[in-house]
């Protein structure tokens, strides 16, 4: 039997096993035809996209390589013997081959689908055949079944609460820092509010990438729920303790096809929020001409879906549409909105007005779940919590509770500013253009890099005045964003 080896290779998100294409007897023929593999060791197997090695050095003949991915997952030491065989295709890509036929699919049809995704049992092209067949059509029923399906595959976390609040934005708004206002506003009241986030996939920077400018979001179940005792609150990422584990999957593949329906955006979020323990649930909704969501007709569409799901996975929601016609606050990337919501909590008068109303519009929403509060309250009391001084000592807390970042990072010292072409006001920023934007920068891998914003809708300008910075912390991240807004600058002028 072959021995593993481990092959420091990032193969994310699939696993993969390499092989010599002459060792073991094999031709390069059957190789070929091998495509999947059964690895099988003492403790469990995997599955894994096979390729062939044709330099001996990297591997001998009586080893089979494994793989960032695949080395973790199979959780054995390198040089366990193991065994390989061909991997027979999932029989639930059957149900996907219906699906694509336009059938609708029953709700153990999908569990067999989501099980063996989760599995990594499919191949992003395979993967990629089920969510273009869903985004052409998914019904109601349809999208609940999935729901609950990526809900069970992952794991669960418990609260020793009756009330597990949180709130959650469907995202496409640069700059819409929020969360970090929120739970220390919420914890500060005394509501238990464990936000578990995801990185950024396409956007500059995720609640997680921002907060980990301040403190250590890489934590285990047992240390978050050790800080959740304590401090009523946690802002931690989510992938590290695998929930909804099939969602992480399709994001991987959803995200390059820009592939992004209602259904599964539902499906996405509430499966999340189940399994990170929330009973009640705020979902802000922007809409904007260059957001998610474009018109208001979509918003209702949208809000009458999370509705549903969410009644029938028993999560208390409310739903709030807001404005998404521009960015929020001033700071587009992980250090500059970690830099606007430290300035809202600290109630500077610099801070950006239209994160912090945002920010107290949401908390005190979430607040109104409070049944000690009087109906309506919740607004008051929010603002109460962040004009005291008491959301800023909770979110301080939570920093040194989490594990205070000590390297002070500032903006990319690389900059460029870009300006007006023309005189005029301000009548539309195109929110996606901007992102990228700050993507080209390097934000979020570089946490230094992104947008430094100078001009609002309605801001009247003159011809030359700055638009924006962009920061990076290489000198090749701003020229690609400089040469992006170049051809675009993301703002209309009249």
């Amino acid at each position: 039997m072959p021995k593993i080896r481990r092959i420091p290779i990032d193969t994310h998100p699939e696993n993969t096993a390499f092989l010599l294409r002459h060792a073991g007897g094999y031709s390069p023929e059957q190789f070929q035809a091998l495509r999947k593999i059964r690895i099988t060791g003492s403790c469990g197997e995997i599955l894994a996209t096979l390729a062939l090695v044709d330099d001996p050095a990297l591997l001998e003949p009586d080893e089979i390589g494994l793989g960032e991915q695949a080395f973790r997952r199979m959780g054995l030491p390198e040089g366990e013997e193991v065994e390989f065989a061909q991997a027979l295709p999932p029989a639930s890509l059957e149900y996907v081959r219906r699906k694509i036929d336009g059938d609708t699919l029953s709700e153990s049809e999908l569990n067999a689908i989501i099980r063996d995704i989760s599995g990594h049992r499919y191949s992003p092209m395979e993967i990629g055949a089920f969510l273009v067949a869903c985004a052409s059509f998914m019904s109601t029923q349809e999208t609940l079944a999935m729901t609950r399906a990526m809900i069970d595959v992952g794991n669960r976390l418990h609260w020793d609460a009756p009330l597990v609040v949180d709130k959650h934005c469907i995202g496409g708004i640069p700059g819409n820092r929020t969360s970090m206002i929120v739970v220390p506003i919420v914890a500060a009241h005394g509501l238990m509010i464990p936000k578990t986030s995801s990185r950024a996939i396409t956007s500059p920077s995720g609640t997680a990438d921002t907060m980990e400018v301040l403190a250590n979001v890489d934590l285990t179940a047992e240390r978050m729920s050790e800080i959740v005792a304590t401090e009523k609150a946690v802002l931690a990422w989510g992938g590290r303790v695998n929930l909804s584990p099939a969602d992480d999957v399709l994001i991987s593949v959803e995200r390059p096809l820009r592939i992004d329906t209602f259904e599964q955006m539902v499906a996405s979020i509430m499966s999340k929020k189940a399994a990170a323990g929330s009973t009640h649930l705020v979902i802000d909704i922007p809409v904007g001409p260059t957001a998610k969501v474009r018109s208001q007709a979509e918003a209702v569409r949208l809000r009458k879906l999370f509705e549903y799901v969410a009644r029938h996975i028993g999560i208390v929601t409310d739903i709030v549409i807001t404005d998404g016609s521009e960015p929020i606050g001033r700071g587009i990337g992980p250090v500059l909105e970690a830099r606007d919501v430290m300035a809202v909590l600290n109630n500077d008068e610099e801070a950006p007005e239209d994160l912090r109303d945002r920010a107290l519009l949401l908390a005190g929403r979430v607040l109104d779940f409070d049944p000690s509060l009087e109906g309506g309250k919740g607004y008051a009391r929010a603002l109460e919590m962040l004009a005291s001084g008491a959301a800023l000592a909770a979110m301080e807390r939570l920093i040194d509770a989490q594990g205070r970042q000590t390297l002070k990072l500032e903006p990319g010292h690389h900059q460029f500013e870009v300006r007006a072409r023309s005189a005029g006001r301000v009548t539309a920023i195109d929110c996606h253009l901007i992102a990228r934007i700050a993507r080209m920068a390097g934000a979020p891998i570089d946490k230094t890099a992104g947008i430094d914003l100078f001009a609002k809708i309605g801001s009247q300008l003159r011809a030359g005045d700055p638009l924006y910075r962009i920061h990076a912390g290489t000198r090749t991240g701003l020229d690609f964003a400089r040469e992006m807004a170049a051809e675009n600058s993301g703002y209309e002028l009249r």
